[in-house]
Order: structure tokens, then sequence, then C-alpha cells
């Protein structure tokens, strides 16, 4: 049975001090969940976070890593040196890398494989622009991203990857994606899974909604069928807004 997951990525925000007064805040709203909660404080934080919640049922995920285990990469995060700190599950391919830092398909098919030889857990981020969605080509863009980062790998290598689906064209736009769009993108996914590695890997893997999800929203997106929580962003830097969609379940 696939999981529920909601996961808080704080993106370049909050520092020490900031960090440690909003987890005060998440361990006062925290209750118990049909889902697991996860949050991303930026690399500086993640020990600390981690030191803090390690006793708590919240988990503390790494926003990006490198694919080389060490080596002449200035500014750059390995997965041992993750896991070395305690953190088990790190974000990929998250449209802002793509775009700011032109991360392509071909190079977070090597982080996806750092990350699964340090057998680390993976929330693997893909979705189209709004140029894609005009022309209607977000199913052929969606299903070329998926297929190049993720179908060389074994069936069973997909126990630890969640899959991330982020509608670009509705975060921070104005547009609006529909729960209904969310669900019929999520459905398409998990059919170009299971057309790869059959029905049972296609319906075991945890599909998670990116686009502006709010306590407004949260309750009807992830009533739909095949959306399994969601890649939070905003409304994650508010303890009360980041409760109110995990409570969503």
């Amino acid at each position: 049975m696939r999981k529920n997951i909601v996961a808080g990525n704080w993106k370049m925000n909050n520092d020490l001090s900031q960090t440690e007064a909003l987890i005060t805040d998440l361990k006062r709203e925290s209750k118990t969940s049909n889902a697991e909660v996860m949050i991303a404080p930026t690399y500086t934080n993640l020990w600390q976070a981690y030191q803090t919640l390690k006793d708590n049922t919240i988990e503390v995920i790494a926003q990006n890593m490198h694919f080389a285990e060490n080596g002449a990469y200035t500014g750059e995060v390995s997965a041992a040196m993750l896991k070395s700190i305690g953190i088990k599950t790190v974000i990929l391919g998250h449209s802002e890398r793509r775009a700011y830092y032109n991360e392509t398909d071909e190079s977070l098919a090597k982080k996806v494989n750092a990350a699964l030889v340090n057998d680390m857990r993976v929330i693997f981020c893909f979705g189209e622009e709004l140029k894609d969605r005009k022309a209607e080509k977000q199913d052929a863009v969606v299903e070329s991203q998926i297929k190049n980062a993720l179908f060389h790998l074994e069936a069973k290598a997909f126990n630890k990857i969640v899959l991330a689906y982020e509608p670009v064209w509705a975060i921070g736009t104005g547009e609006t994606a529909t729960p209904e769009q969310a669900q019929d993108m999520h459905a398409f996914i998990r059919k170009t899974l299971s057309e790869k590695y059959g029905s049972e890997v296609a319906d075991s893997v945890s599909i998670l909604y990116g686009g502006s999800v709010k306590p407004a929203n949260a309750k009807e997106i992830f009533s739909k069928p095949d959306v399994d929580g969601g890649l939070i962003g905003g409304a994650s830097l508010n303890a009360e807004d980041f409760f109110a969609i995990v409570s969503a379940f």
C-alpha cells in the first residue's frame, strides 16, 4: 500500500534562529496523521533540525545533492555527507533547480543513481511549463522527464522513489491547476510507470502534487485517487498552515 506524504520544501528561507522557531511551532502543531510528514530546511540548518526532531515523527530531508561522492565540486554536498548527519531522503529535480541551475534529465539520472547507491530515498520532481500546457504537450514533456531520468532503473529501485509532479505554470504565476487536472496527470504518470514496470510497481509508488497546495484546496486535491500527498512550498513556512494541509488526510 502506497504512503501518503506531505513534504515541506523551505527553499532558501530561514536562518538558524528562524528555523528553530518554526520547528518549535511545528512540534506544537504536530498531531497524529495518516501521512508521513517531512521538512527540507536549507543546508546550514539540516544538522540542527535533525537533532531537534530526531525523536519526532517529522523527518528532516535535503533539498538537493551532487552525484559525486567527493572531489573538486565547490559548494556541493554528497549523499554520504547527508547520511553522515542522519539525512535519509533528498529532493531531486525540483523545477527551480532545472530552471536556474540547468539541471538536465541526464545529470538527474546520475544524482538518482548516487542517492540509491547510498540507500537514500528520492523525491523526484518533474513537470511542464506554461508553454507546454498551452501547446497541449504536457503528457509528452512529463513522460520524457520520467523516462530519461528513471527508466534505466530496475523495478526494485522504486521502493526508494517518490514522484512529485510540479506543474511549473501553476506555481507563483497566478494560474491555477484544478484538482481534476492534477488527477489526470497523476493517472497518466501511473499509467506510464505501469507500461514499463507493471501495475504492481505503479500502484506502489507515491505521487505527490507540487502546485501551490494550500489549506483551502488540500482536502479536495488529496481526495483524488492518484494523488498521494503534496510537496509544499510557501505554505510550509507557517506551522499552522502546514499542519492544516497535513490534516487534509
